[in-house]
């Protein structure tokens, strides 16, 4: 089994490019190195610098590289559509820059779902054309990451947004040729959503082309799906929890890897609040010396 792991900034918090509050991007790849990864994702496109000649040499001083970019963003909203192409653009040209493979696209929260994230009987679901042309918008930008740019492309379910639960996921894969459009399975989204990660994983294994690791603290699930909490305050309650901690069997997700010779990249995504108690790098390191107890 050849899997790298690699981190994310989003474990720092960083969900936007910019906020007064964030680490800066020198500490943010600082940290990573220093708990002991060899990759990082981007993060939102404007956090790390987009010209490669700052980037690069960065990256190559701490021994990193990058692994991919999201675009995450309202796919769900037409009036947004030059927001998703410019993001979509810059996130690809910043990736074939420094050799990195991975494009994952993400429908960003949305008010209309973020109350029952979580609750998947109880959420709004788009009429046949919205969802027709939320799936066109989707399929463009995989459509431009592959063809144009060479990367694989990865849709990512999660909570609060129009791509959420495994049906709405599992829709899309049957309309969109599987050649433009891979998966990047996060298992604390799958988990958050009240579906079962390995079970997907088994199912769909051969279409998943990048993993995020990210485990969910089953209590705190409990308490915001019963209480209808917005994604961000979920994450300042500590739903996404250290690994190996919450409700994601890393093991049985490691043995569905073996079995079907993953080889690439898992990144660890833990979604946090930055003015939580303890500190992301402590969590980072925290999370690699689990994986690395079983066996990653």
């Amino acid at each position: 089994m050849t899997i790298k792991i690699g981190n994310a900034p989003c474990s720092w918090g960083i969900e936007f490019p910019s906020d007064p509050s964030y680490p800066t991007w020198q500490s943010v790849l600082d940290q990573c190195a220093g708990a002991g990864y060899k990759g990082i994702e981007l993060g939102p496109i404007g956090f790390m610098p987009e010209d490669p000649a700052v980037l690069a040499p960065a990256l190559a001083e701490r021994d990193l590289e990058i692994i991919g970019g999201v675009v995450f963003r309202a796919f769900h909203d037409p009036a947004m559509w030059d927001d998703v192409m410019d993001a979509s653009i810059r996130t690809c040209k910043a990736l074939v820059a420094h050799g990195a493979q991975h494009l994952v696209l993400i429908d960003s929260i949305s008010p209309r779902r973020a109350p029952t994230a979580g609750r998947a009987t109880e959420a709004e679901q788009m009429d046949a054309a919205e969802w027709a042309a939320f799936r066109d918008r989707i399929e463009t930008i995989a459509k431009m990451g592959t063809e144009e740019y060479g990367l694989t492309v990865g849709i990512h379910a999660h909570a609060a947004g129009f791509m959420d639960f495994e049906p709405e996921l599992e829709r899309l894969l049957d309309k969109v040729d599987e050649r433009i459009l891979k998966i990047c399975f996060d298992t604390g989204h799958h988990s958050y959503a009240g579906f079962d990660p390995v079970a997907f994983m088994k199912r769909h294994m051969d279409r998943i082309s990048y993993m995020h690791f990210k485990d969910i603290d089953p209590g705190v699930k409990v308490d915001v799906v019963a209480k209808s909490t917005d994604f961000y305050t979920a994450c300042g309650q500590g739903i996404f929890c250290n690994l190996g901690q919450g409700d994601v069997d890393f093991a049985a997700v490691r043995q569905v890897l073996l079995d079907h010779n993953f080889a690439g990249w898992c990144t660890v995504e833990q979604d946090c609040d930055p003015s939580m108690p303890g500190t992301p790098m402590e969590d980072a390191k925290a999370n690699r010396e689990y994986l690395q107890s079983i066996g990653f």
